[in-house]
């Protein structure tokens, strides 16, 4: 640097010297050192010709100034005359101006005292040399005779330091100088212009003087340049360089300008000669075009000295930006370097799995992959400052140790990953011989559970058993761990505390698998050896003795009186097969550890598959977020992005995002908490159910994704980044990755449930997996609800959506307008139907020309049913697959074919939930308002006022309600409790045979408080009395009403459900859930009924107000509704045969 300095100044200094040179030189070219005078100054005094330089010689080479005829000389001021004749002196060359000038004073038409004082003015003035005066007297014959005597007279008045020559006439003149040095108006050939001598001077001194400030300017812009300090960063060197640059490009053009400047005169000086060859330039002339090109010579001087300089300025300059890019970069590389480093310092997990062990190499080698361009773009900048210094750069001093620095740190992260990736090959290599362990003892342990002990009882069966024993262990010696120690020496580096317990864990295992079959291969080698042995024909059957293994009394008489050989011929055998009962025992509960332990062992490989597969899935979604998703906001390649996919992110990925983090940072997690207890994981499907509920986001996102897809597949971007990730498949195929989970889990919940039954965690994994498949469901049915078109509401206002499916559907509108019983016909339509908790809804699917999911169905509007006024038939006469739902009190009737009958039995069970839901919610609501009615409605005061109808059954029906024991008031519990019937005694109110050939399967579905309906109808009712309204029959009717008394609630025949929960009982209580099927028995005092249950066939007393009737004696189908208008009635429809339910013409949907 110091050196740099050094040259610099030097440089400057060489400039300066030159530049001043120039400076001096052109002062000596004008004179200008001598007489400071240009024609510029005095340019008017000059334009009145009272005195010139025509450019003549004399014989000697002397300059001939020439004052002409010029009357107001006399007038012209002292100061004027001596600037004229010092600058007409000042312009012939020094050499020339030496020998002396000559003066021709032209005084032919004046009078003799004009000149007389002309002269003596001339004479007393002139600044330089006089070598001769000629003066042409007046040729006036008066005033020449006037001035010959006049000159003798006074001759003492001329006396001059030259001498002065009286010339009467031109040719005289000629004799002195020659007529090619004189002008025209002497008698002379000397072309002269006194103007354009005039522009010539002027030029001339111009052109110096913009040569002189030239070198002046070009001096001080190179003190600037060399005295700026230089910036410290690159932005300020840039500019630096730039300003620097602007203003010696303008110099160089003042320079330029200059030069042509000097051309220009040096062309009009020569302009003569190029007019007419023959003419030749007088010696002013040639004089001026002298000066000219001295100028010209130093002009080029000066711009040489200034290129010199700013060459080496601008080589500085230009390393000084050179210098402060490495520096910048150099900064940004270390930097990157030191963050590779503090990562590469991360990676000290060495794995806990085979799985996990191969992941951290495949995460290093990708580190190390996006680490490779900091690295090589580290050692590249090493090169580019080795580059400078060979270039000779003045910062030497600086670039060598950054360089060094540099090759340092990358040599040395390098090393590191080198060693890293030595440690997980260490590491894998010894996972691998950890697992190659563990599967030859899961094969093992498999191979003594799978070997049937039956078999093993014969000599051919304990031999195979035996050859497979022996010809597994004999794999050992490939797969096992041979020496601990040796693995401990071999494996120091990557045994961490959690490996070394997995080693002597997997050694142990493998020592206790080998004991196992130690003691498999003793007791198969004792079998083997057993049959050996003769069997005594007298030995007891093994079966008497394990029924009886103590003879009976007659047996041990008979055994006293035979002899001793035949006892000990009996105790021989006999304690032979007690000894092999003993052994088989044995054998048996060993076998069920085996088998425990076999299946412990699938436990675990069904949990590694699902660790080993969430991995790989996190890792795929992972890979998919960076490789793609993150690239279309990359700034480098939306270049490559379609107009079709710009701000598309969110329609391609969907929540994909979401999925990722929920997997990465919590499932995954808390799955490998359960890898000792497979078993349990069950409980984390449960703890996180509601956050798989983000798959169903994703799963609706689907058709948009795909579509998109399908339209910008060919886009170069995906391309470049399946490139760039070294995919073997496209996208499309990871976006379908979340959907193929989802349905995985299911998969391996059942594979776990199926080795768990008997674990502590099988209620948890059969929860967890009906969870799943209700996702499972819930995605699918949500796939089909965002197909539907053509409602104008909101889907979410109907509650959830319960099931979906398709069917054939006939209508029967009795009510209806005649156009649609005109329109009916006995084809039926093919509808969607989707069941929600308020409404049902009837669409007709529509397929769709296309692929993927472009080819899914939609589903077009057509109407929707209340829940509050819909009633079911379960059966219909004549098919097993159909199915009633009617509306409004059959106004309008919709009969339901189902694909099967378990379709239909599955849609019947949900709407009949729906519908119970509805009842048991009206029937609270109804108790509410009836007590708070009670208590503060007034009786009527007399029967005289004549209330409507249905205000008098309102009021009659409250006052019921006062004694109705199904009310929480009307409810008095005994103390005592009556006596049970006894058994096979038949209840006085039970329904005889007869009564029992009339009734019909109960339907579970609790139907209402209000007691038994309408016991029976004819068969030949018609069908608008099938069953009760519930505008008619409100839901708090009672029976007394109906059979026109008002009383406690009686026995009926039948089956009833349990509506409230008594759990605890009591000594003769039967304790019941709501849900529960009973039988009447016998019906007791104070409320109170004896009942079986159906389902427990215990017996016992219960409250008759937590029993809801099933069903009448009937011998219809059954049926359930709920209506509108009143709030959640039951109702129960009879119908004998299909033609009496559907009497009407049958009529399709419309639409």
């Amino acid at each position: 640097m110091r050196f740099w300095l050094r040259n610099e100044e030097m440089a400057l200094e060489e400039m300066v010297q030159r530049l001043n040179a120039v400076s001096k030189h052109t002062d000596e070219i004008m004179h200008q050192d001598i007489t400071p005078l240009c024609a510029a100054d005095i340019q008017d005094q000059l334009k009145k010709r009272f005195a010139y330089l025509s450019g003549g010689r004399g014989q000697d080479g002397s300059p001939v100034i020439t004052f002409p005829d010029y009357p107001a000389f006399s007038d012209v001021p002292d100061k004027e005359f001596q600037n004229v004749m010092t600058y007409l002196t000042s312009i012939p060359s020094l050499q020339d101006a030496g020998i002396g000038f000559i003066l021709v004073i032209d005084r032919r038409q004046d009078k003799w005292t004009s000149v007389k004082a002309s002269v003596l003015r001339i004479a007393a003035s002139f600044p330089a040399n006089l070598q001769l005066v000629l003066v042409l007297r007046p040729t006036g014959f008066l005033q020449r005779t006037l001035s010959d005597l006049a000159f003798k007279f006074n001759r003492d008045d001329f006396k001059m330091k030259v001498p002065v020559i009286m010339l009467s006439s031109v040719p005289e003149l000629h004799g002195y100088i020659d007529k090619s040095q004189l002008t025209e108006d002497l008698g002379g050939t000397l072309d002269y212009c006194h103007t354009r001598w005039l522009c010539h001077r002027t030029a001339i001194e111009g052109f110096a003087l913009m040569v002189k400030q030239t070198a002046q300017m070009l001096q001080s812009f190179g003190t600037e340049l060399a005295e700026t300090e230089l910036p410290n960063d690159v932005q300020s060197t840039s500019s630096v360089l730039c300003a620097h640059t602007e203003k010696k490009v303008k110099a160089k053009e003042d320079m330029r300008l200059a030069l042509d400047e000097g051309q220009s005169i040096l062309e009009s000086i020569r302009e003569p000669l190029a007019k007419s060859p023959e003419q030749s330039l007088n010696q002013d002339q040639l004089d001026n075009q002298t000066t000219v090109q001295r100028l010209l010579a130093q002009l080029n001087e000066t711009e040489a000295a200034f290129d010199e300089f700013w060459a080496k300025h601008q080589q500085k300059l230009e390393q000084c930006l050179q210098l402060r890019h490495f520096e910048q970069d150099f900064r940004e590389v270390k930097a990157s370097l030191d963050a590779l480093a503090q990562k590469i310092a991360t990676f000290t997990d060495v794995g806990n799995s085979l799985a996990h062990a191969e992941h951290l190499l495949k995460d290093l080698t990708s580190f190390e992959e996006k680490s490779s361009a900091a690295v090589e773009r580290a050692r590249a900048l090493s090169l580019e400052g080795e580059q400078l210094i060979d270039n000779k750069h003045y910062a030497v001093d600086s670039i060598r140790p950054k360089c060094h620095e540099l090759q340092h740190l990358c040599d040395q992260f390098t090393a590191e990953v080198g060693q890293r990736r030595g440690l997980l090959n260490k590491s894998l290599e010894l996972h691998s011989l950890l697992e190659a362990s563990m599967k030859w003892c899961d094969e093992g342990i498999y191979l003594l559970a799978s070997q049937p002990v039956d078999k093993c009882q014969s000599q051919d069966g304990a031999e195979a058993a035996l050859q497979e024993i022996e010809k597994f262990l004999e794999t050992g010696a490939e797969n096992k761990i041979q020496e601990l120690n040796k693995i401990y020496q071999d494996y120091e580096p990557i045994l961490t505390q959690d490996l070394l317990e997995h080693v002597q864990k997997v050694f142990q295992k493998q020592e206790s698998m080998e004991e196992m079959f130690h003691r498999r291969q003793a007791s198969l080698k004792k079998l083997a050896a057993k049959q050996t042995r003769p069997v005594q024909p007298v030995a007891p059957r093994p079966e008497a003795l394990t029924k009886s293994p103590c003879p009976s009394p007659g047996v041990r008489r008979g055994s006293e009186n035979s002899s001793s050989d035949g006892s000990a011929l009996r105790r021989g055998p006999y304690r032979r097969a007690k000894s092999e009962m003993s052994e088989g025992r044995q054998g048996r509960s060993s076998s069920t550890g085996e088998e425990e332990e076999s299946l412990a062992i699938l436990r675990r490989h069904v949990m590694n598959e699902l660790l080993d597969t969430e991995r790989v899935y996190v890792e795929e979604l992972l890979c998919v977020l960076e490789g793609y998703a993150a690239e279309m906001d990359n700034p480098l390649m939306t270049h490559l992005l379609t107009a079709g996919l710009q701000n598309k992110k969110d329609v391609l990925f969907g929540n994909m995002e979401e999925i990722y983090h929920f997997h990465n940072r919590i499932f995954l997690r808390e799955l490998e908490n359960y890898i000792d207890c497979p078993e349990l994981v069950g409980r984390c499907f449960l703890e996180r159910m509601e956050e798989f509920q983000i798959y169903e986001k994703y799963c609706q996102n689907k058709p948009r994704s795909e579509s998109l897809w399908r339209q910008c597949s060919d886009c170069p971007f995906f391309q470049e980044c399946q490139k760039k990730l070294d995919h073997k498949l496209s996208l499309d195929s990871y976006l379908l990755k979340p959907v193929q989970r989802i349905t995985k889990y299911q998969l391996l919940l059942k594979e776990m449930l199926k080795y768990s039954k008997n674990c502590e965690g099988a209620e948890d994994l059969q929860e967890a997996l009906s969870s799943i498949l209700g996702i499972l469901k819930a995605v699918n049915d949500s796939m089909h609800l965002i197909a539907i078109t053509g409602y104008d509401g909101n889907l979410s206002d109907l509650g959830k959506l319960l099931m979906q499916g398709s069917f054939s559907v006939w209508t029967d509108h009795k009510k209806g307008h005649t156009k649609v019983k005109d329109l009916a016909r006995f084809k039926p339509m093919q509808r969607h139907l989707f069941l929600h908790e308020k409404a049902v809804l009837f669409c007709k699917k529509r397929e769709e020309n296309g692929e993927g999911y472009e080819k899914a169905p939609s589903y077009s509007y057509k109407q929707s049913l209340n829940m509050t006024a819909v009633g079911i038939t379960e059966n219909v006469k004549g098919d097993a697959k159909k199915f009633e739902i009617w509306y409004n009190a059959r106004e309008e009737v919709y009969i339901i074919q189902a694909p099967t009958p378990e379709i239909k039995a599955a849609w019947v069970n949900e709407i009949r939930k729906v519908l119970t839901s509805q009842l048991q919610a009206c029937r609270e609501a109804s108790q509410h308002r009836a007590l708070e009615q009670s208590q503060s409605l007034p009786l009527p005061a007399s029967s005289n006022t004549s209330p409507s109808k249905g205000n008098t059954r309102n009021i009659k029906k409250l006052e019921e309600r006062k004694t109705d024991p199904l009310s929480l008031e009307g409810y008095v519990s005994s103390t005592t409790l009556p006596k049970p019937p006894e058994k096979g005694k038949a209840s006085p109110t039970s329904p005889d045979k007869k009564a029992k050939r009339h009734e019909v399967k109960s339907d579970p579905t609790p139907f209402g408080l209000r007691g038994w309906s309408k016991t029976s109808h004819p068969l030949e009712a018609p069908e608008d009395n099938d069953g009760w309204s519930s505008a008619e029959e409100p839901i708090n009717s009672s029976d007394a009403e109906e059979e026109g008394g008002v009383g406690p609630r009686k026995l009926a025949p039948g089956k009833y459900t349990i509506v409230v929960d008594d759990e605890k009982g009591g000594p003769n209580t039967l304790a019941v859930r709501s849900g529960d099927m009973v039988e009447v028995v016998q019906e007791g005092d104070e409320g109170l009924w004896y009942v079986r249950n159906l389902t427990s066939s215990k017996e016992g007393w219960v409250p008759a107000s937590s029993l809801s009737m099933l069903l009448s004696k009937s011998s219809s189908a059954q049926c359930l509704s709920s209506s509108e208008s009143s709030t959640g009635s039951a109702l129960l429809s009879n119908s004998s045969s299909c033609s009496e339910s559907c009497g009407g013409p049958l009529s399709d949907l419309q639409g």
